[in-house]
């Protein structure tokens, strides 16, 4: 097992009790301790494979992550303390490589479901093939709104053994239900102790899927929604309550904190997971969080100004969250808690010949499956990758961003594309990933699907200038306040922004550049994007006012970048050109 190399913080002992005893008087119990591991998976997204990682301290990249590692540390754990139990943050699924998502993301739930997942917090990528989909990815069965590709790895695929749970997650009036899809929480039996596992996804799904596919839900505020189950839980005389929740936040920028500080104080405050964990019900012992693919195991106070956990493990299965849990089963309440990311060294695992040979087995299965289509050759880049970020920042334009928003205009310059705009949360994977990198610079097409997995489709529509100024204006408003966006662009348009100006004027409209002049505000310009944003994704709903607007279901994006790389692979030089700039 690949330990922590910083010694794990005790964040409270003698934390103040879940609930109380339910007889008649207050002398105290004589103490009955159980020790528990429990350990956070968050933002998986079926890499069934390991993808590069660096860990702190050194600047080669390792392999990390990858089923056959996970396993192995689950293993090692539950052999060190049998009152061992895994949990997820979200976005197990969805999002994911060729591996896992031409199959449906089943070998991901069948794997997750071997290695001991028990329960998980729903994440928005959950919800990317809707609510039908989703149930049936929790209860199995090939009813799929995707025949193709259902059932295809287990004709008898019977959906995940753990449960998913969303306390936020409630149908509304027009869906003639009512109550909540999934449970808001679980209690779990482990070691004689009664944890609660009380779930919350990012209220921002909305934004984040397909309208039509989560027309029946509302997606309530996440402290609230936790805090009205409290109570009902601390009836039931749990000893601990553990929150695990799809929202996150980042490390401030100017802080030298990583994954691997202990009791870091330093998550920025406008952070969503901030103001929430400052709202959540002191009982909650630690939150185990997701969503903004940050390392982090930071200390944030409760409402009561009491430092608490708030712990992320990256993602892609790099880091495993591990908190380490004393409670008193005899008076019900929690004793201590401390916590530490630990990093799943896939690399030094290969090298001792550690991995889970049931998981190796299983990550075949699903290769051979799909490696026909995953190894046609596409291209041979200019250089050996070509980047989506540092640290796969959406706040910055990327090399990989402009390739993107080129490859969209190549492809529907037949409807008469000028412009086109990339969403960054679209772009998964650098081109090819570290771990990936072949002779010659050669991609293939499972490079190329590692890079946008999700299957959107092309559509073209009339923007005014205005509205073209109005959609980038969004970049920096409502729910994109606190996790800015910058949409790519392509070649020949341009803008500058500057960074210190108020929402809603960060941008002079005679700085956005088309074709060497200045956009006018009342001419239309014909603008590429895909399916998502059309429909207001990642709440840029001037998208939405777009005219004369022609969808193109037979055009995915990604057969549209495959086709650009075919014919333009060879003269990529893979760096950002320079298309926006903060002033």
């Amino acid at each position: 097992m690949i330990k922590p190399t910083l010694a794990l913080l005790t964040s409270a002992l003698l934390l103040s009790a879940c609930t109380t005893t339910t007889t008649n008087t207050t002398t105290p119990k004589t103490p009955d301790p159980v020790n528990i591991t429990i350990l956070g998976l968050n933002d998986f997204h079926g890499n069934l494979e390991p993808t590069s990682f660096t860990k702190v301290g050194d600047t080669a990249a390792i392999k990390a992550g990858g089923v056959a590692a996970i396993a192995s540390e689950v293993n090692d754990a539950k052999l060190k303390n049998p009152n061992t139990i895994l949990v997820g943050g979200g976005d197990l699924i969805g999002a994911s490589p060729a591996t896992s998502s031409l199959l449906r993301d089943e070998p991901s739930v069948v794997a997750l479901n071997k290695i001991g997942m028990q329960i998980s917090a729903l994440g928005n990528h959950e919800f990317d093939q809707g609510l039908k989909e989703l149930f049936r990815m929790q209860n199995g069965g090939c009813d799929s709104n995707d025949a193709a590709k259902a059932c295809k790895f287990d004709p008898t695929f019977d959906g995940a053994k753990f449960k998913w749970i969303g306390a936020n997650v409630e149908y509304n009036a027009s869906s003639g239900k009512t109550g909540t899809p999934f449970a808001p929480y679980i209690i779990q039996d482990i070691g004689g102790a009664k944890i609660a596992f009380i779930g919350a996804v990012t209220k921002s799904v909305t934004g984040l899927v397909s309208p039509d596919g989560i027309k029946d839900l509302n997606f309530l505020d996440e402290a609230a929604s936790i805090n009205k189950y409290i109570p009902e839980i601390k009836a039931k005389n749990v000893d601990a309550i553990i929150m695990l929740i799809h929202e996150g936040g980042e490390i401030s920028k100017d802080s030298k904190d990583t994954y691997a500080t202990v009791g870091c104080k330093t998550l920025d405050a406008s952070s969503p997971i901030v103001a929430i964990a400052k709202k959540v019900d002191p009982a909650v012992s630690a939150i185990i969080s997701g969503h903004s693919h940050q390392g982090y195991n930071c200390l944030v106070p409760d409402p009561t100004g009491k430092d608490r956990i708030v712990i992320q493990g990256d993602f892609y299965g790099h880091l495993l969250q591990t908190l380490n849990l004393t409670v008193d089963k005899a008076n019900h309440k929690p004793l201590s808690v401390s916590a530490a990311n630990l990093v799943v060294d896939y690399t030094a695992r290969e090298t001792n010949k550690t991995l889970n040979a049931d998981m190796l087995a299983l990550v075949d299965k699903a290769k051979a499956k799909t490696d026909a289509v995953k190894a046609v050759p596409v291209a041979n880049l200019g250089v050996p990758q070509i980047q989506r970020g540092i640290s796969n920042a959406r706040n910055t334009e990327s090399a990989l961003g402009d390739v993107i928003a080129d490859a969209q205009v190549f492809a529907t310059l037949a409807q008469g594309t000028q412009i086109s705009l990339m969403n960054p949360g679209g772009i998964r994977q650098d081109l090819p990933d570290t771990g990936q990198i072949k002779a010659g610079n050669a991609i293939n097409f499972g490079d190329v699907y590692a890079v946008q997995p999700f299957g959107n489709t092309l559509v073209v529509i009339d923007m005014t200038g205005q509205q073209i100024k109005d959609v980038l204006e969004q970049q920096w408003m409502n729910e994109n306040a606190t996790a800015v966006k910058l949409l790519q662009v392509s070649e020949g348009f341009s803008y500058k922004y500057t960074d210190s100006a108020p929402a809603g004027s960060k941008i002079n409209i005679a700085d956005i550049m088309f074709g060497g002049k200045p956009i006018d505000p009342a001419a239309k310009y014909r603008v590429a994007i895909n399916s998502f944003l059309a429909t207001g994704g990642d709440f840029f709903s001037v998208f939405t006012k777009g005219t004369n607007k022609v969808e193109l279901p037979n055009l995915v994006d990604v057969d549209a970048l495959n086709v650009y790389l075919k014919a333009k692979g060879s003269t990529l030089d893979g760096k950002v050109k320079g298309r926006i700039t903060k002033l």
